[in-house]
């Protein structure tokens, strides 16, 4: 299977790209390599005869059409994913991942590609109740997005299910729960924690630190990614959620332990403007696909914090990016 993966550069999509890589497919990456897109992730697989890579914005329609052609499918990635980047300025955000995924869904049809998979996320929901076990999101519940960043995603889903309606665009859409994992910009929760401690730094932990999240590894999200491009039907939308829901300040300790840190590196920040309190949602859909998540959470964490530590010419670069 040829396979168009924007944002392919980035922390999922380049797991994804070495999962496509290894079981056979041929992989086109197309991605504008902003500051979180990087092609050290991508090195392992570089000199593959089934990979080539086109540096190019989603935004720019020539260039994404000729990357396009001659493809099986596309899977979805390209989007500016920060949330407190998108409160400071959202215009980069409208423009990625609601123009972009508009000129993707004009390209998918014009080619006539067979499946597109568009990568979504939990925070389209909004939040829901404040503790551990109230309640989940079903794929039926309405979208309520609380922050520029989810709004504009939760833009490009409505952008893509009109698209399937009017066109009969061949997509389905993941919303998969907060990943983590080796590779993930330093400025998202769990590595900026993580390489903060290995400097010996302070971590921040907004308002109270009992927000909650549930965390999927992200080689069991490149899972449901590929069990919905094979799997998928057309029109569905599938949550992916790993169900192991922590609070920020849980994450924190933990983290602290693991790095051989001292509690006192946790300093309590205000907190976010808008800071949803707890996201949840059911994948009992995808599970009907086959899907279920393996990875055993507190076995990840430990892997994760062990390829920070051995791998900080990796991230010390990206540092100063991340501030």
């Amino acid at each position: 299977m040829r396979l168009l993966i924007t944002g392919g550069a980035g922390f999922i999509g380049s797991a994804y790209v070495k999962k496509l890589i290894a079981q056979g497919d041929e992989v086109i990456v197309y991605d504008a390599l902003t500051y979180a897109g990087n092609l050290d992730n991508l090195k392992e697989v570089e000199e593959n005869d089934s990979y080539k890579f086109i540096h190019g914005n989603v935004c720019d329609l020539k260039k994404l059409d000729e990357a396009i052609k001659g493809c099986d499918g596309v899977v979805h990635f390209a989007a500016e994913s920060h949330v407190d980047r998108s409160i400071a300025d959202p215009s980069p955000f409208i423009e990625t991942n609601c123009t972009g995924t508009a000129n993707l869904c004009e390209l998918v049809i014009k080619n006539g590609i067979k499946k597109y998979v568009h990568i979504s996320t939990d925070e389209v929901y909004g939040s829901i109740g404040s503790k551990i076990g109230d309640g989940s999101f079903t794929e039926e519940d309405p979208l309520r997005p609380s922050s520029p960043y989810s709004a504009t995603k939760a833009a490009a889903d409505l952008i893509v299910l009109s698209y399937h309606h009017t066109h009969g665009l061949p997509v389905s859409i993941i919303r998969p729960s907060n990943n983590y994992g080796p590779n993930q910009f330093p400025e998202k929760m769990i590595p900026l924690f993580i390489t903060n401690l290995l400097e010996g730094k302070t971590v921040p932990l907004y308002g109270d630190g009992l927000n909650i999240r549930d965390w999927c590894n992200v080689e069991d999200t490149c899972e449901a990614i590929d069990t919905v491009l094979k799997k998928g039907e057309k029109g569905c939308v599938y949550n992916a959620g790993a169900e192991n829901e922590k609070t920020n300040l849980e994450l924190a300790e933990r983290l602290i332990e693991l790095c051989e840190a001292d509690s006192s590196l946790i300093e309590k920040t205000t907190d976010r403007a808008g800071h949803d309190r707890r996201y949840s949602i059911n994948s009992n859909l995808i599970h009907q696909l086959g899907w279920h998540p393996v990875c055993d959470f507190e076995k990840g964490l430990e892997k994760t914090v062990d390829w920070y530590k051995q791998n900080r010419q990796w991230w010390e670069p990206l540092r100063n990016e991340s501030q």
